[in-house]
């Protein structure tokens, strides 16, 4: 079952991508497990919010959490490197991204139905409290907890085919052997103390090595989304995770 929703999911979105009116392209998507009993989704409670979800809170019976990372193709992430806001390219992007993890999850969920199991449609964002800026279910938490990658400086979560991209995820009560958590740091600054790229790349100065505001990369974000009203809710900056040597890549691999 591992290799057929494995397969499911990189064929909607290579079909998705090929949609005349789809302007955004993605790279094949990796796609990683995790068990809804793994002891790491209490400890979200602590390191994200006590008000984080846990697996068996979508599903009673949940068994399974799958993840999975969306890479952008480059050009995407490389149209936004200049200026301080957004790329349209990026909006679209983020627009977009949005759109396919909903509908790729009801097609998983529709799936899964046709086997007799039941699995959740979580959206891919905005499910966050507006005054603490925290989610209840942080999709790139539940990504390493899967072993979709490692949180790098810039709070993004790094993968072997980098940061630039979105994540997404699922529960079910479909029974699947985890994926492996990988003991290395992907982030050169974790790994070797090197880089920062990331920190300076920050446009609103949100990010430090030791800190990170919200609420100053919130402001940027609701900015950005004011840019381009006729594309719906593109509140995305993106700029601390493109130009990067974990752009598109491990660089510690």
């Amino acid at each position: 079952m591992k290799e057929k929703i494995r397969d499911l999911i990189k064929q909607y979105v290579k079909e998705y991508s090929d949609r005349e009116e789809i302007k955004t392209r993605w790279k094949e998507p990796i796609v990683k497990f995790s068990s809804a009993d793994d002891e790491m989704f209490i400890k979200l409670k602590e390191i994200v919010s006590p008000t984080h979800a846990l697996p068996k809170d979508f599903l009673e019976d949940a068994q399974t959490v799958i993840s999975y990372f969306l890479p952008f193709e480059e050009s995407i992430a490389n149209s936004n490197i200049e200026g301080k806001y957004s790329s349209k390219e990026w909006a679209i992007a983020y627009v977009e991204t949005n759109e396919l993890i909903l509908k790729l999850n009801s097609y998983i969920k529709e799936q899964l139905e046709d086997l007799n199991y039941k699995s959740t449609i979580i959206p891919a964002t905005h499910n966050f409290d507006k005054n603490s800026l925290i989610s209840d279910w942080s999709h790139r938490h539940v990504g390493y907890i899967a072993g979709l990658g490692k949180f790098g400086l810039n709070n993004m979560l790094i993968t072997d085919k980098g940061c630039c991209g979105r994540v997404g995820s699922i529960v079910t009560n479909l029974k699947i052997v985890p994926s492996k958590r990988n003991d290395r740091e992907y982030c050169l600054f974790k790994s070797k103390g090197i880089c920062k790229k990331c920190v300076q790349r920050c446009v609103n100065d949100a990010l430090k090595i030791d800190s990170f505001d919200r609420h100053k990369c919130y402001e940027i974000l609701l900015y950005n989304d004011e840019l381009y009203p006729d594309l719906g809710l593109t509140d995305a900056c993106g700029k601390c995770c493109v130009n990067l040597p974990c752009s598109f890549n491990n660089p510690v691999k």
